[in-house]
């Protein structure tokens, strides 16, 4: 395993070891309580991993002291560490008793076991203890298998040392008696096989031997009167399973000696259905603790097909008492539906949000768009002649006038008028001398869409306007008579206004300004740029009229008014 790899995999662990531990679920198997002689090794497997069935490498496994919040290390020399779902013990020490926790987790789920580990000394003289002695029943009438219990994980190939079994401390030999494994088998039970036994064997690890010893208080009862086998699963249940995958299910029946097990379907053994397909593994038998035999047939269905949902399959287990049965249904797969509605929640509400910030930022884009595509609403004819009416700051004669009149007599026009078909009305260039300014301006006013104010930077003498009676009657009809949409457009950044007129603070207060940031250039004249995009959208959807007509109008409109 690579560095890389090796860092990954512990970061992927403590992140999953993150995870708040109030949130997991107690399980309903318990481990029992293990006893264990002070000095000896002890191994404990966390059965919670088969019993959840999580994909390998899907989950994290960890153990801990309860009360410890740091878990069991994972490093092989060390005497208590973990070693894939194992708790070892090497050896185990008086301080080691407690109870203990098996955390598996994954990205959706948490769950936990806990287990008691009890360490004794073993009291001078004595071979055993019956007080710390694991207790075990058998039955009468049969044979029996008595477990040395935690003594699996002390067998491999490098630790193959016999396992001796002694009675009340004497070896037992005899042909009723006979060694499977790590386990005792004792055959035609009586009651007189009652008694205290110990399994004695030695275990070597990293250059050290270590003696193991267990203590079964064994009981022996009689056994219950002979009755049909019975079937622990299935239990007449159904299951969910995909179109097309792979299902395997067993079939766990107990009874006494000399029974069997089979599958039925489609009124037809399991075994004929179709070699291909269908089809039955061979007897797994296991002995209960009761001392009776345990045989799993499972049936396997390589593919499932649509014909087999909602299909008894049907577990038959008969001896010479009787015969049971108990039959599993497979069910389509239900949708999680939670899960697809909050993915489309989710994905809805993104959806908005990057509708909502696109449309902000290309909103002017898309509504001048729409206007000039042809589809926008054609309104009724208004009446009204000019689409704004400008006004500006007037100059004494002096230089510092000479960017704003420029930008107002020159550039407005070359962009508004020649190059989007706006028709203007600019005081000082489409009024005839010696015109009575404030008729002119309430007539032109009543024939304006918008009114379109002007001001310059605030280093220049001509950035405000006078509060002329020009001005108020336009400031009136504008924002009271007529309700016309204001434009205001400064020349530059104005930061104190307390010496503007009150309507203009009103209307840059309500409506804000667009500032001109050009230079004059060929550049800055295009109606493409952003400052003349966010005019075009103040300014009404243009008419379609002709260069002339445009030049014309004013002179009509000002020799009707003489």
């Amino acid at each position: 395993m690579t560095a890389k790899t090796l860092f990954s995999c512990n970061i992927t662990t403590a992140f999953l070891s993150l995870i708040i531990a109030e949130k997991c679920e107690a399980c309903d198997i318990t481990l029992r309580q293990s006893l264990v002689p002070v000095g000896q090794p002890l191994a404990i497997k966390c059965s919670l991993e088969n019993s959840l069935n999580f994909k390998s490498g899907d989950y994290d496994l960890t153990w801990y002291k309860v009360g410890n919040q740091t878990s069991v290390p994972r490093d092989k020399l060390s005497r208590i560490h973990q070693q894939k779902s194992l708790i070892w013990f090497l050896p185990a020490m008086l301080e080691d008793s407690g109870d203990y926790e098996c955390v598996i987790r994954n990205l959706t789920s948490c769950s936990k076991m806990r287990t008691k580990v009890t360490v004794f000394e073993r009291v001078d003289g004595l071979c055993l203890n019956e007080k710390f002695a694991v207790e075990e029943v058998i039955f009468t009438l049969s044979s029996a298998r008595v477990v040395c219990p935690h003594l699996d994980y002390f067998r491999d190939e490098k630790n193959t040392m016999p396992v001796r079994w002694y009675k009340d401390c004497q070896l037992l030999e005899g042909k009723r008696f006979s060694s499977l494994n790590s386990d005792l088998l004792i055959f035609n039970v009586t009651l007189h096989d009652k008694g205290n036994y110990t399994c004695k064997t030695s275990y070597s690890y990293n250059g050290k031997q270590y003696n193991i010893s267990r203590d079964i208080s064994l009981s022996v009862e009689v056994s219950p009167p002979e009755m049909p086998p019975e079937i622990s699963y299935p239990r007449n249940n159904s299951i969910e399973v995909e179109l097309g995958s792979q299902v395997t299910v067993d079939c766990n029946a107990t009874g006494a000696a000399g029974y069997e097990v089979l599958w039925t379907g489609n009124d037809g053994y399991a075994d004929v259905f179709n070699m291909s397909r269908i089809f039955t593994k061979p007897y797994e038998e296991e002995t209960s603790r009761d001392g009776r035999p345990v045989h799993t047939v499972k049936l396997i269905i390589s593919e499932v097909y649509d014909e087999d949902y909602e299909q008894p399959f049907v577990c038959h287990a008969s001896n010479a008492f009787g015969e049971v049965a108990s039959y599993i249904k497979l069910k389509h797969r239900v949708p999680d539906l939670r899960r697809w509605l909050i993915g489309g929640l989710i994905s809805l509400l993104l959806i908005t949000i990057i509708t909502l910030i696109i449309y902000k930022i290309f909103k002017i884009d898309f509504i001048l768009w729409y206007r000039n595509s042809g589809c926008a609403f054609v309104s009724k004819e208004d009446g009204k002649i000019y689409d704004a009416y400008v006004l500006y700051p007037k100059g004494n004669g002096g230089g510092s006038c000479y960017p704003l009149e420029s930008f107002v007599l020159k550039i407005l026009p070359d962009v508004l008028e020649r190059q989007c078909g706006y028709n203007l009305f600019i005081l000082g260039r489409d009024d005839l001398a010696g015109e009575a300014v404030v008729s002119v301006a309430d007539e032109i006013l009543k024939q304006s869409r918008r009114l379109m104010i002007i001001l310059g930077s605030e280093t220049s003498s001509c950035c405000l306007l006078e509060d002329t009676s020009e001005q108020q009657l336009t400031m009136y009809n504008a924002l009271i008579r007529d309700g016309i949409k204001v434009i205001l457009i400064e020349m530059g950044k104005i930061q104190d206004y307390t010496s503007i007129p009150e309507s203009i603070r009103y209307i840059k207060q309500k409506h804000g300004a667009i500032q001109w940031k050009g230079d004059f250039s060929e550049k800055s004249r295009s109606s493409r740029t952003r400052f003349w995009k966010n005019v075009r959208y103040q300014m009404p959807p243009r008419k379609n009229i002709s260069y002339s007509e445009v030049y014309l109008l004013p002179k009509t409109l000002t020799s009707s008014l003489a």
